[in-house]
């Protein structure tokens, strides 16, 4: 079944920056969309971006909170999605997932904490 296995989170500072990395096994990465979603203390787990299979496009979608600042990206040659994060804002501390939603099964990460705080 598919494996997801997240990296690159951390304590940064507000006005920081972190690139998550999300390796991908065990399943056809390039032919599903991908994304990230993250959860706060005390908060649901809510969806941050999107972004389409290769033959789809690769085409991105944001939250509105995280517009303009984070940047979803996929490389297939080495099975990883990324994100970006800019301008972070102690209200983006949370644990980040991705997610694959496949034909077997949809698959969570075991998620990686980003914290945003001086």
């Amino acid at each position: 079944q598919a494996q997801l296995v997240e990296s690159g989170g951390g304590l940064v500072q507000p006005g920081g920056s972190l690139r998550l990395s999300c390796a991908a096994s065990e399943f056809a990465f390039r032919n599903y969309p991908m994304r990230w979603y993250r959860q706060a203390p005390g908060k649901e787990r809510e969806w941050v971006a999107s972004i389409t299979s290769a033959s789809s496009g690769g085409i991105a979608n944001y939250a509105d909170s995280v517009k303009g600042r984070f940047t979803i990206s996929r490389e297939h040659a080495k099975s990883t999605l990324y994100l970006q994060m800019n301008s972070l804002e102690p209200e983006d501390t949370a644990v980040y997932y991705c997610n694959a939603l496949t034909p077997t099964g949809t698959y969570w990460g075991q998620g990686t904490q980003v914290t945003v705080s001086s």
